[in-house]
């Protein structure tokens, strides 16, 4: 969320770096209501002290055996005065805090312009993607054919976009589970958690998911509590720090869970609804950091090269893009996508998105630390996927399978599993 009065004294500049994004920011609006909010704030103050007053005038006159009942009349009007402008205030308060939280974050001029996928800036490329001298299968008809995926049981289950894995595949969907939170916790120094998978309104609103994707949560409660299933472990994370002083000291604080999520995909439907790509529930492993904002460019290239780690690990080709400031996620200032190679669609697919957004998010769920003067200031707040496992378990299969049906897995992956192929019939064996 930003601050009103930053974007008033932007001005102009505010206006062309939000339609960048798409956002048309009516500057006039936001004037006017931050305006008439502060009259209300001063009215408010100008009446309680006449207040005041007239309270003092009363007592005195009373003591002094002189009338007070008009005095006591201004006494009533004022107190009437006063609740009404307290609750004109708070109108507008609510009216402006409304209108800031639909406010996307202003882009970094990093970013590209532009609004879509098209409009990214390839950064790098690492591996090579695989040569097959035959024609590679997608990770469904390879986890089919194996056994080892079940999608017409999911959508037995719950319906579509669920997919159920089976023998070696739930115990290769665990090691890379393991693989990743190991990573994480013992080369990159995060702090694994277990977290609540329902979580409360403010929460949601803390990193940004509400108000403007509730269409795209799953909602849920108990009598007269609402709840909300997290889309990924950076709400759960990143608000655990809500409303607190983090001291300086302790920063950067770097935090790591595995969770499942859970996204209705509202809008997407006809896209990636085959196989493990896009679904309503899917595990992942996530990272945040916190700390201070001076220091985020510098915590997002280590982000980025923790997110990194993991595919090489897996020996996955990928890329390596900055994403256009029109396609950026509502509270980040700056993304970084890692895609990775899928054969079958010959092209590099989203695997794990890297953002930086600065004081967005701290300032909407409150988080702060000290400044070099001692005094309160807002955090930065950072995150990215590392990785989902889903979308890896795709690439695993199908950059790392082989002509006779079979998969052959990384070695980084053996001791975790116990063994290095899926044969073609879904059995596991050691070469």
């Amino acid at each position: 969320m930003h601050d009103a009065r930053t974007l008033i004294d932007m001005g102009e500049e505010a206006v062309r770096q939000l339609a960048r994004r798409g956002y048309a920011l009516d500057l006039s609006a936001l004037e006017s209501l931050q305006s008439r909010r502060s009259q209300s704030i001063r009215r408010a103050d100008e009446l309680r002290a006449e207040s005041k007053r007239v309270a003092k005038e009363v007592q005195q006159t009373a003591k002094q055996g002189g009338e007070t009942s008009k005095l006591k009349d201004r006494a009533r009007e004022l107190k009437d005065e006063i609740r009404d402008t307290e609750a004109e205030q708070q109108r507008l308060q609510d009216e402006l805090r409304n209108l800031l939280l639909t406010i996307p974050n202003l882009p970094s001029d990093v970013a590209p312009d532009g609004d879509s996928e098209e409009f990214a800036v390839e950064v790098r490329r690492v591996g090579t993607p695989p040569s097959f001298a035959f024609e590679p299968k997608d990770h469904v008809d390879l986890g089919e054919a194996t056994g080892i995926l079940d999608f017409a049981r999911a959508t037995k289950l719950s319906g579509p976009r669920f997919s159920v894995l089976r023998g070696v595949g739930a115990a290769l969907e665990r090691a890379l589970v393991t693989l990743f939170l190991d990573l994480h916790t013992q080369r990159h120094g995060y702090v694994e958690h277990s977290v609540p998978f329902l979580v409360t309104r403010k929460t949601m609103t803390g990193t940004g998911q509400l108000p403007k994707f509730e269409e795209d949560l799953f909602k849920t409660g108990v009598a007269d509590r609402e709840l909300f299933l997290i889309p990924t472990a950076e709400v759960p994370l990143t608000n655990l720090y809500a409303d607190e002083i983090i001291p300086r000291d302790q920063l950067p604080l770097a935090l790591t869970a595995h969770t499942p999520c859970f996204r209705s995909e509202a809008g997407s439907y006809g896209r990636d609804t085959r196989g493990l790509i896009r679904q309503h529930q899917f595990a992942k492993i996530e990272m945040v950091r916190i700390c201070d904002p001076a220091d985020s460019e510098a915590e997002l290239d280590k982000m980025i090269g923790h997110a990194e780690a993991c595919l090489k690990e897996l020996d996955l080709a990928y890329r390596i893009v900055t994403l256009a400031a029109g396609d950026t996620g509502f509270s980040a200032q700056l993304t970084y996508d890692l895609e990775v190679w899928l054969p079958s669609q010959n092209t590099y697919r989203e695997i794990s998105s890297v953002s930086d957004f600065g004081t967005f998010q701290t300032r909407r769920a409150n988080i702060r630390t000290r400044g070099a003067d001692g005094k309160p200031t807002l955090a930065a707040t950072l995150n990215g996927s590392g990785l989902p496992i889903g979308r890896t378990l795709a690439a695993v299969l199908e950059q790392h399978q082989q002509q006779d049906g079979s998969i052959l897995l990384p070695e980084s992956l053996v001791k975790y599993l116990g063994f290095r192929r899926i044969k073609a019939d879904g059995t596991p064996s050691e070469a």
